[in-house]
């Protein structure tokens, strides 16, 4: 049920000795200026596709990768130019769907359209003088929507690209944003930074998160059995490859869809399959398998909540958004305020693929201010 061999060893062999080594470890370091740059808008100096050491969900050895871009226009800005890391929406089971897979092979190898409406962000960023580094947030596993593992991959990425040029990013300031699916990675940052990489605290300037799932068993019902059951049933996928817990309680359908070639679909296909408005029990030897023991368990084991944000938080939601509910996100800035973090919360114009647009100038005018090192604003 694992995501299919790509045939590029970067993305489909697991290091030798990764148990010896210390996370956000470089294990490989590869020029792809030739390929990212035909995906970009702004002149690039260079791009680098990082392999490092990084952590699972249950705190097994395991590895990242993840683009670092560097604009081709010098840094003008007081002190070593800024890094923004940009979790894209990766929203995907195929390994050759992640950013880092497309950016490193041609235009016309494995293509993926879900990853194309999100990089005018990637562009922005570089047209200010910032590098950019994009995660491929998932995983070795693809295990969309887990946010532990994006957490680490995120932060491992940061380390990774700390130590590969030392002389350029070993002082900079790093800036976190993701919408989405991208988001859970950015929010996972914050919260896990202290736990995971304290080192960082002074490193990293805020997150940003938008459109962002903070309850899933909320968004887990709101998801079931219409259109967005696709995306549920995706997910239900990409989380049991990195809790194997979970298949003990798939029946025969599940099984043969899981091993069929739905496993490599990326995220232009996951929303599609909603059409068919399938709800979770459809695939589960049980009944209620949103409400049983095992779904508690799995809840608890995706909820941050109880963390306290180590960074400035920027959240921002869609006013309309139908699929992921406002109050959810709304009442998480408020437990962080409560916990002293300095948050701002936005309510923007549309729902949920419109807010991403309309919260863009907002969310720029924030990262830019952060890497400024303008104290983080607080609305609580």
């Amino acid at each position: 049920m694992l995501s299919s061999p790509t045939g590029d060893p970067t993305f489909d062999a697991w290091p030798d000795g990764l148990d010896a080594m210390d996370p956000g470890q470089i294990t490989e370091v590869r020029d792809v200026t030739p390929t990212a740059a035909m995906l970009m808008a702004v002149p690039i100096q260079r791009a680098l596709l990082l392999k490092f050491r990084s952590t699972t969900a249950s705190g097994e050895p395991s590895f990242g990768t993840a683009t670092l871009l560097t604009p081709a226009a010098p840094w003008a800005g007081p002190g070593p130019r800024p890094v923004e890391v940009n979790a894209l929406p990766i929203n995907s089971l195929g390994t050759h769907c992640t950013p880092g897979f497309q950016m490193s092979h041609g235009i016309l190898e494995k293509p993926s359209t879900s990853l194309s409406a999100f990089m005018p962000s990637i562009w922005w960023a570089l047209g200010q003088g910032h590098a950019v580094l994009v995660p491929d947030h998932e995983g070795p596993l693809m295990a969309y929507a887990e946010p532990k593992v994006a957490g680490h991959v995120m932060l491992d990425s940061i380390r990774a690209t700390r130590a590969v040029d030392s002389n350029q990013f070993g002082d900079s300031h790093f800036v976190v944003s993701g919408y989405s699916g991208g988001a859970i990675a950015s929010y996972a940052t914050a919260m896990l930074l202290d736990e995971y990489a304290p080192e960082l605290a002074d490193v990293v300037a805020g997150a940003a998160a938008g459109g962002l799932v903070t309850d899933n068993r909320n968004v887990a019902h709101q998801f079931n059995g219409n259109i967005s059951s696709g995306i549920l049933l995706s997910v239900a996928l990409a989380v049991a490859r990195e809790h194997p817990e979970m298949l003990g309680y798939t029946n025969h359908l599940a099984q043969w869809v899981a091993t069929s070639p739905v496993k490599d679909i990326c995220g232009d296909a996951d929303g599609p399959l909603g059409i068919v408005g399938f709800p979770m029990d459809v695939a589960a030897n049980t009944a209620n398998s949103l409400d049983g023991p095992l779904a508690d368990e799995m809840f608890g084991k995706l909820d941050l909540t109880d963390r306290t944000s180590a960074v400035p938080l920027y959240i921002y939601h869609g006013a309309h958004d139908p699929w992921i509910p406002l109050e959810d996100a709304r009442r998480m800035t408020r437990q962080q305020c409560g916990r002293g973090v300095p948050a701002v919360f936005r309510v923007v114009p549309g729902e949920h693929l419109i807010g991403y647009a309309t919260g863009s100038p907002g969310l720029d005018d924030w990262l830019l201010a952060r890497l400024r090192g303008e104290p983080a604003p607080s609305e609580c």
